[in-house]
Order: structure tokens, then sequence, then C-alpha cells
């Protein structure tokens, strides 16, 4: 993998075998099988090294990058999807983009800072990792941040309250919830039974 400026390259072989032992052969020699695919092209079966493209698992689903094909050129791609068997990445698909037309990724949320109510007792509970947008590929950001400082227990963050880049829209909806501060169960099981306790002997009164 070479980068110029902004322009990362990876390259890739084509395959022309698609037998078990020849992924297997793959694989051995630090590959792993891919595909690139989309802008209503024909689809290219690959190999690429395991070790450079996974360099490009976080930043490739929303950056574009060039993959170098032997025999077909620089070819504009995200990673759309990467498989895995027994923890083993097992296949890459490679989108082909193009610059001018609107795609639709998934964008990693960073969230940042400590959660106030995490201070006092609670739990902070993450719930999505992951936010589906659509944008040109040149304003589709890397992250999407979310600052969790402020939660007290109780308190929760949703899709809405998310800084949203202009020229990407969010797929999904604005009231699904990315995090929240809850209190663990154990303290709110042992607070059930104290209320309920209290409320027993009240009624004993």
């Amino acid at each position: 993998m070479s980068s110029k400026g902004n322009n990362v390259q990876l390259k890739a072989e084509l395959r022309t075998e698609f037998t078990r032992a020849s992924r297997r052969r793959i694989r051995e020699g630090g590959g792993v099988p891919a595909v690139v695919y989309g802008a209503q092209s024909e689809s290219i079966p690959v190999a690429v090294n395991l070790k450079e493209t996974s360099k490009l698992f976080v930043t490739g689903r929303s950056e574009v990058f060039h993959l170098d094909v032997a025999g077909k050129g620089s070819v504009p791609v995200l990673i759309k999807d990467v498989q895995k068997s027994r923890g083993d990445v097992a296949h890459i698909d490679f989108l082909r983009v193009s610059m001018n037309k609107p795609v639709r990724v998934s964008i990693p949320v960073e969230y940042k800072g400590t959660a106030a109510g995490t201070k006092t007792g609670g739990i902070l509970q993450t719930q999505v990792t992951e936010v589906e947008v659509e944008g040109l590929p040149s304003d589709l950001p890397t992250t999407l941040e979310a600052d969790v400082s402020a939660l007290e227990v109780g308190d929760k963050l949703t899709v809405a309250d998310l800084h949203i880049p202009e020229g990407v829209t969010v797929v999904a909806s604005e009231e699904e919830v990315l995090v929240s501060v809850i209190v663990p169960r154990a303290v709110s099981a042992a607070e059930e039974v104290a209320e309920g306790e209290q409320e027993i002997a009240a009624s004993e009164e």
C-alpha cells in the first residue's frame, strides 16, 4: 500500500481460480480473497494483502481509496463488507464508487469523554457502534463523534444528538438510542426489594 497525499493506493491481483485450494494458497501467502463490484460495472475477483488492507478497515469504510488492480488500472473504492470465519478475515467486498454519486455506508461512532453518571455508580451502556448515512464520497466523515461527558444516570444520547456534516444524510432513525447511563442491575434489584418491604410494612401498620 502506498500513499500520495490523501490518495491511498492498495495493490490487488486478479483471481482466476476459485477453488478451496486456491483460496488457501492466497491466505498462506498473507493475502485474502476479495471482490470489486458496483457502479453498474462487472464484478472483479481479486486478492489483496491482508496486513495492508487491515489498516483501512476503519477509514476505508468512509474514505475513498484507490485499488490498483493488475491489468485493470486504478479503481476508486470503499470497503463495503469484511466477512470473517472463526475470527479470521475470510473475504472482503470492495464497492466501486463514482465521486459524483451518493453512496450509503455505515460510519463508526466515536464516543468522547467520561460520563458524569459513571462517577456516581452508573454504567455507560453502548448500544450502537455504527450509524448508516448517505452522501457523496468526498463528504463522508471517517467517524461520527458523540460527547458523553454530560450524561447522568438515566440520560441517553440518540442519533439526533450527533453532529452530521453538511451534505451527509442520516439513514437511521433520529430516535435510535446510541448510548445511555444505567443503574447497575444488582443495585436496582436491591432498591426494588427495599421499596417492596417498605410498602408491606406500611400496609401492616
